[in-house]
C-alpha cells in the first residue's frame, strides 16, 4: 500500500511541474537561465558535505572517451581499480573502489538505480557509450549520501545526463584502433524552439575483435531528449538504451595454458570435435537489449524551495547462449540414452541458453530548501522489479529420444519491492563550521519462486525456490565540516546496509540462507585549494558486520557459498595533490594505502571439489582483490590548441580469494597511457575539429587484472590428503593505440 501512495503522489508531483509548466510564457533567456539551475543534483554532494568525492565535467569525460567502457573513464580517481574481461578496454568490465566491486557500489543516472535489482551488478555493455551523453558525474568513496537503490557498501557513482541544448548543431566522433576497436557515433540538437522546447538524440555503434581470441563486442546505443521549459520549469523526456552482442572471455585462462597457447588464449566455448580436434563453438555469446525511460520534472516553487520529481522504467531482455561438454542429462530434463555402440549415455555435450526478461520502474522525488545557512533535502523513492529467468536446450550430441526445440529445463521469477525516504540537512553553524546530518529509512520485500537451474541430488530433481525475505534498513549518517579559504576539513559517521543479492539465495543452502551486512563508515579529511598547488588526505576506518565472503564453502547442490562473517574491515588513506606552475601545464597525483581484512578467518576446502570437506583457520586475512596501494599520475599539458597528457596507475599485488593463496595471487602492475590531441577552431562551417591519438600501455606491461581461484584435495596412495590450488587470469592487451576525430558543427 505505502508503495502505490509514493507513486501516486509522485504522479501528482509530476502533474504540478505540468501545471506550472502551463503558466505565462517567459522570455527565451529566461528560460535557459532557469533551465540551468534546476537540474536533478539532490543526491550530490558538495563542498559542505562531509564526504570524499571526486568530480568529472564533460570536458573531462570527452578527453578519454573513446569508445571504451565507462569504468575505464574512471581509472585515475582515487582508489579506483578497473578491470576487463576482453583486455582491450571494450565488452565487459568492472570497477573496484577501495577493493569492494561493482555489486556493492551504487549506480544511478539522473538518480534512477541503475545497478540491477537481483544481482546489484552494473553491466555496463549493455549501455555502451553513454558516456557521450553525460553532463557529469561524481564519485563518492565509502557509505556517500543517501541515494536510491542498492545500498553504496564502498562508492556511489552519480550520473547526470546532458542538459537540454539552447543552440542548434550536430557532432560526429569516430574512433579506430588495435584489435578492430572503433566507435561512431552522431549527435544532433534542435537548439530551444518556440522558445520552450528543444531535441536532442544520439545513435552510437562501439566494436572490437578483444585482445583476447574472439572475444569480440558489438554494441549499439541511443539517447534520445525531449525537453519542455518555462520560466523555472522544465519538464525532461528521456530515452536511452543499448543492444549487446559479446562473445564470452569470463572463463580466463591458467598460466599454464597461457604457456602453452598464448596470452590471448580464450578457454570459452572450446570442445572436442568428432575427428578428436579441439574447436570452439561460434555462437558462444550474450545478447541483450535495454531499455530506459525517464520523465524528470523540476521547478523553483519559491526562492528557497525546489522540487524535482520523476518517472522511470527500464526494460532489459536477452540471454548467453553456451556450450557445456559432458553435461548430466538428468540436470536439463532429458532421459539417458543408448548410444551407436549400445552404452547407455547419461552425459553428453550440450547448447543451453539461459534468459532474463526484467521490468525495472518506479518513482521519486526531492523537495530541496536553501538559504544562506540552511541546506535540506527530504526525498523517497519507491521501485518495482520482476525479472524473469528461464533455461533452454538448444542442441544435444548424438542424442536419442524425444527432445523439443528450445527445450525448457528451469523457469521463476524474482518480485522486489524497494521503498525508501530521507532527510538530509547541512546547517552553517559559523566560523566556517557547519553541520551534516542525513536520515534514511529503507524498505525491502524480495521472493523468488520457480524451479532453479540447480540440480538437488538429494531429491534427484530441479531444486525448487520459494523465497521470501524482508529487510527495513535505518541509515543514520552525521558530520561536521569546517570550510574556511582554501582550506577545507570534514569528519562523518554513517551506517550502511545490504541485503543479500539473488545468488546469495538460488545457490545457497535454505537452511542456512545469509542475512543482511552492515557498515559503519567512519570518515575524516582535509584538503588545501590553491591558485598554484592543492593537496589533500582523506582517512576511512570501514567495519563491517556480516559482510559476506567466499569462503570455499559449498551449497548441497555443489555451488560456491558466500557466507556472513562476523568481522571485518577496510582502513586506508587517501592522498591527493595537484601542481599549476603554468597556465599550459599541470600535475595531478593520488594514491591510497589501506589494509583490508577478514577476522578470523576459516578456508573450506572439498576432496575433488565435491564431497568430505576440511576447513583450515587462517586468522586474520586479505580480503580478495583488495591491493594495499593504488596509485594514480598524470602530466598533463595544454598548448593553445594541442592537449597532451602522460597518465600512470600502480596496483600491488592483490589476491583473487580470502585465504591468501599464492597461487590466487594477483601480481602487481605499473601501466602508462599516452594522449594527444589538437584541436582546429578556424575551419569555414565547422566549430572545431580534434584529431587525436591515444598509445596504452605505452610500456608494455605484461599483466592481468582480474581471474578466479579455488582449492581443492585428494587422497594420493598412501592415504595422504593433497591440497592444491588453481586459478584463472584476465590477460590484459600489451601497447595498443586508438586514432580519435571529432568534429563539431
Amino acid at each position: 500500500m505505502s508503495q502505490r501512495l509514493l507513486l501516486s503522489a509522485v504522479a501528482a508531483i509530476c502533474a504540478v511541474v505540468a501545471t506550472r509548466g502551463a503558466e505565462a510564457p517567459e522570455s527565451a533567456d529566461s528560460s535557459v537561465v532557469a533551465l540551468r539551475t534546476v537540474e536533478v543534483v539532490a543526491n550530490r554532494a558538495d563542498s559542505r558535505t562531509p564526504v570524499a568525492f571526486s568530480d568529472l565535467n564533460a570536458r573531462e569525460i570527452k578527453r578519454v572517451n573513446d569508445g571504451r567502457d565507462i569504468p575505464f573513464l574512471l581509472e585515475t580517481l582515487p582508489s579506483v581499480v578497473t578491470t576487463g574481461d576482453a583486455g582491450g578496454g571494450i565488452g565487459y568490465s568492472g570497477l573496484r573502489v577501495r577493493g569492494t566491486d561493482a555489486s556493492r557500489i551504487n549506480i544511478t543516472a539522473n538518480g534512477v538505480p541503475i545497478n540491477d535489482s537481483e544481482s546489484h551488478n552494473v553491466y555496463w555493455v549493455n549501455m555502451p557509450d553513454l558516456a557521450s551523453s553525460l553532463r557529469d558525474l561524481q564519485l563518492q568513496r565509502g557509505a556517500g549520501t543517501s541515494t536510491n537503490g542498492a545500498g553504496a557498501f564502498g562508492a556511489s557513482v552519480n550520473m547526470i545526463t546532458d542538459a537540454p541544448s539552447f543552440e542548434p548543431g550536430a557532432e560526429v566522433n569516430l574512433s579506430y584502433g588495435s584489435y578492430n576497436a572503433n566507435k561512431q557515433t552522431l549527435k544532433v540538437q534542435s537548439g530551444l524552439l518556440a522558445d520552450h522546447w528543444s531535441l536532442d538524440a544520439r545513435l552510437s555503434h562501439v566494436g572490437s575483435d578483444g585482445y583476447i581470441d574472439r572475444a569480440y563486442s558489438r554494441l549499439w546505443s541511443y539517447m534520445g531528449q525531449l525537453a519542455y521549459s518555462n520560466g523555472a520549469t522544465m519538464l525532461r523526456l528521456l530515452a536511452f538504451g543499448g543492444k549487446e552482442q559479446t562473445y564470452m572471455a569470463w572463463d580466463y585462462a591458467s598460466k599454464e595454458d597461457m604457456e602453452l597457447y598464448g596470452r590471448r588464449y580464450n578457454p570459452c566455448g572450446e570442445y572436442t570435435a568428432d575427428d578428436g580436434s579441439t574447436a570452439y563453438y561460434p555462437d558462444q555469446f550474450d545478447h541483450f537489449v535495454q531499455h530506459h525511460i525517464q520523465l524528470i520534472g523540476t521547478t523553483r516553487l519559491s526562492d528557497r524551495w525546489r522540487l524535482n520529481a520523476t518517472l522511470h522504467y527500464t526494460k532489459g531482455d536477452g540471454y548467453y547462449k553456451q556450450y557445456k561438454t559432458r553435461r548430466t542429462l538428468v540436470e536439463y530434463g532429458l532421459e539417458p540414452f543408448t548410444g551407436a555402440d549400445g552404452e547407455t549415455v547419461t552425459k553428453s555435450d550440450l547448447v543451453r541458453l539461459k534468459h532474463n526478461d526484467n521490468d525495472f520502474g518506479g518513482g521519486m522525488f526531492t523537495f530541496n530548501y536553501e538559504d544562506t545557512r540552511l541546506h535540506a533535502t527530504i526525498g523517497g523513492a519507491a521501485n518495482y522489479f520482476r525479472g524473469n529467468h528461464f533455461g533452454q536446450i538448444d542442441w544435444v550430441r548424438n542424442y536419442v529420444g524425444p527432445i523439443n526445440p528450445l527445450q525448457e529445463y528451469y523457469r521463476n521469477q524474482g518480485r522486489k519491492s524497494d521503498v525508501n525516504v530521507y532527510a538530509r540537512a547541512d546547517y552553517a553553524l559559523g566560523a566556517g563550521f557547519s553541520a551534516f546530518a542525513d536520515l534514511q529509512y529503507r524498505h525491502i520485500h524480495y521472493t523468488i519462486r520457480g524451479i532453479s537451474d540447480n540440480y538437488d541430488w538429494n531429491t534427484e530433481a530441479p531444486a525448487t525456490l520459494d523465497i521470501l525475505r524482508r529487510y527495513d534498513f535505518f541509515n543514520p549518517k552525521a558530520g561536521i565540516t569546517w570550510l574556511r579559504g582554501p582550506h577545507r576539513a570534514y569528519a562523518s559517521w554513517s551506517v550502511a546496509h545490504k541485503e543479500p543479492v539473488r545468488d546469495n539465495f538460488t545457490d545457497g543452502d535454505p537452511l542456512h540462507y545469509p542475512t543482511a551486512e552492515r557498515l559503519f563508515d567512519y570518515e575524516a579529511g582535509y584538503s588545501y585549494t590553491g591558485r598554484i598547488f592543492s593537496a589533500g588526505v582523506n582517512l576511512y576506518y570501514m567495519d563491517y558486520k556480516d559482510q559476506l565472503v567466499a569462503t570455499g564453502q559449498l551449497s548441497d547442490t555443489g555451488n560456491p557459498l558466500s557466507v556472513n562473517v562476523p568481522r571485518s574491515y577496510r582502513m586506508g588513506m587517501e592522498l591527493q595533490a595537484g601542481l599549476r606552475p603554468a597556465g599550459w601545464f599541470d600535475w595531478q597525483i593520488n594514491a591510497t594505502l589501506s589494509r583490508n581484512r577478514i577476522r578470523d578467518f576459516v578456508q573450506y576446502i572439498y576432496e575433488d571439489g565435491w564431497t568430505n570437506p576440511i576447513t583450515r583457520d587462517l586468522g586474520d586475512t586479505p580480503i580478495a582483490f583488495s591491493p594495499s596501494a593504488v596509485l594514480h599520475n598524470a602530466f598533463n599539458f595544454h598548448v593553445a590548441g594541442l592537449d597532451a597528457s602522460l597518465t600512470s596507475r600502480y596496483v600491488s599485488a592483490q589476491y583473487m580469494d580470502n585465504a591468501r593463496t599464492p597461487e590466487a595471487r594477483l601480481d602487481a602492475y605499473f601501466v602508462s597511457d599516452l594522449r594527444l590531441a589538437y584541436t582546429f577552431t578556424r575551419i569555414p562551417s565547422v566549430k572545431s575539429l580534434t584529431l587525436g591519438l591515444t598509445v596504452y600501455n605505452i610500456f608494455n606491461e605484461k599483466y592481468f587484472n582480474n581471474g578466479y581461484a579455488g582449492t581443492e584435495y585428494y587422497v594420493d596412495d598412501a592415504g595422504q590428503k593433497v591440497v592444491y590450488s588453481y586459478a584463472g587470469f584476465a590477460a590484459q592487451a600489451p601497447t595498443h593505440v586508438m586514432a580519435t576525430l571529432n568534429v563539431k558543427f
